[in-house]
């Protein structure tokens, strides 16, 4: 599906944006990693109620994000490690729903040491990209594309993710919510990032998957804005804000959009 108000009005494209979770990072994988984390630290430490530890787990993750304030950026990381600390307290018979109203505290924080080598090795088992984001980033690059990330996620976990994609090399610049300490759509995610690259952002697609974070944000900051999937395809037909350019289903659709073929041929 292409959304496109006036085709005639293209431009003659020379960047390209992208969102990572949803959009490169097939999000499906990255549930399967964070389960089979939390069953082999299950296993390792005698848990027996893995569901429940799984369960408990997510739950204190999702408090974690919902409690920040505003566009306010709270790393991952940290999540990740309140969240066995909650999780764990959990099964030990304390009350998860005291500790996430902060009526109580954990007795113990467990040492990232203790769980975070489990974390990444089941990541690298299971992360995955989303069909045919490889091919279609690679073609951009051919093609002289600047390529740029602006996405709200921890710097380590963009590059490490981008590397084991085999991604990183092509991109120009990385910008991130841990660096910026923000959200999208606050402006200054794309301040920065259209601050370090050397393309007009009215010639540049931002690609994402998420209508107020990415399309709002992205087309707030002069971007064209291309939907893929989640919240910003849905409501791409609709569009209350008038905010999506274009919306493909297939990543490399996106490939027709810029004028570039698949080898990294201008069309």
């Amino acid at each position: 599906m292409d959304v496109d108000a006036d085709p005639d009005a293209d431009p003659e494209f020379e960047g390209a944006f992208f969102d990572i979770g949803g959009v490169l990072l097939d999000l499906s994988t990255v549930r399967d990693g964070y389960e089979a984390f939390l069953r082999r630290y299950a296993e390792r430490e005698g848990i027996d109620d893995v569901e429940a530890l799984i369960d408990d787990w997510k739950r204190a993750l999702g408090h974690y994000f919902r409690s920040r304030e505003g566009t306010e950026y709270r790393t991952a990381r940290a999540g990740y490690a309140r969240a066995i600390d909650l999780a764990v307290a959990a099964r030990e018979g304390a009350d998860l729903d005291a500790l996430l109203a902060g009526e109580a505290e954990v007795e113990r924080s467990i040492p990232e040491s203790e769980w975070f080598p489990l974390f990444e090795a089941a990541s690298d088992e299971h992360l995955e990209p989303t069909d045919g984001a490889v091919e279609t980033v690679r073609a951009l690059d051919e093609a002289g594309f600047y390529l740029g990330i602006i996405s709200d996620i921890d710097h380590w976990e963009a590059e490490r993710m981008l590397d084991r994609f085999g991604l990183r090399e092509f991109f120009d610049d990385v910008t991130t919510s841990e660096e910026v300490g923000r959200t999208k759509p606050d402006p200054e995610m794309f301040e920065v990032a259209l601050s370090a690259a050397s393309v007009d952002p009215g010639a540049s697609v931002y690609v994402g998957d998420r209508y107020d974070h990415d399309m709002r944000g992205g087309s707030a900051a002069g971007l064209v804005t291309v939907a893929h999937g989640g919240t910003a395809a849905e409501q791409a037909e609709a569009d209350p804000d008038r905010a999506v350019d274009y919306a493909v289903d297939d990543l490399r659709d996106l490939l027709d959009v810029v004028g570039v073929d698949r080898d990294g041929d201008r069309a």
